[in-house]
């Protein structure tokens, strides 16, 4: 459902990868390794089509992400390495708000149940910004539990995560894998799911 087929990012007049290609089908996990700088995110950015190849093409259902508009959108999670959260918001709110955001409006039980999905729930009338980083950052994947997306693309997701919160978030994409769904992200740390992972080495 997802391929890409001859990469090439540049960053300035520095190649930061070229001939990345693969194909990902559904109940497929990608993991995107590579040292600081490698272009992980970059490369992110253009399966998500916040940014464009120096050449190549990115396809969703056979055709060029480009073409296919708000078809594929509809069907995209992404999770940036910032947070993007609405300080001043409460988590509940910030979840309300993305949900909108995204065209699909979420009632506040279902946010409160991607909150207490995440052991984060008696945090819900504070300002997010009274959180810790970790806090914030299950706030910010509680939004994959509210809008069913069928393609997840996750920049380090793990970052400042502790033991549970990293384990509930290997559960959530296990069945999001298990549902039909794909999932490409890129992770400094280990994380252990039940599904098959495939592996892309940026060097």
């Amino acid at each position: 459902m997802l391929d890409a087929n001859d990469l090439e990012c540049l960053r300035g007049t520095r190649r930061l990868f070229a001939g990345i290609s693969f194909a990902l089908a559904p109940g497929e996990c990608l993991q995107v390794h590579g040292a600081n700088g490698s272009g992980k995110t970059s490369l992110l950015r253009i399966l998500c089509g916040l940014s464009r190849p120096e050449r190549g093409t990115v396809r969703w259902n056979a055709e060029p992400i480009d073409a296919t508009g708000d078809e594929y959108r509809a069907a995209l999670a992404f999770c940036g390495h910032a947070n993007a959260l609405k300080e001043d918001l409460t988590s509940i709110e910030n979840l309300l708000a993305s949900a909108a955001l995204h065209g699909t409006p979420a009632a506040e039980d279902s946010a409160r149940a991607a909150l207490e999905a995440f052991g984060i729930l008696h945090l819900e009338a504070l300002p997010v910004r009274a959180l810790s980083q970790g806090q914030k950052r299950r706030v910010a994947l509680a939004r994959l539990g509210l809008f069913p997306r069928r393609l997840w693309i996750l920049d380090e997701p793990l970052a400042a995560l502790d033991a549970s919160a990293a384990q509930t978030l290997a559960a959530r994409i296990d069945s999001h894998l298990a549902q039909g769904g794909l999932a490409v992200l890129t992770s400094h740390q280990p994380i252990e799911l039940r599904a098959p992972m495939r592996s892309l080495a940026l060097s």
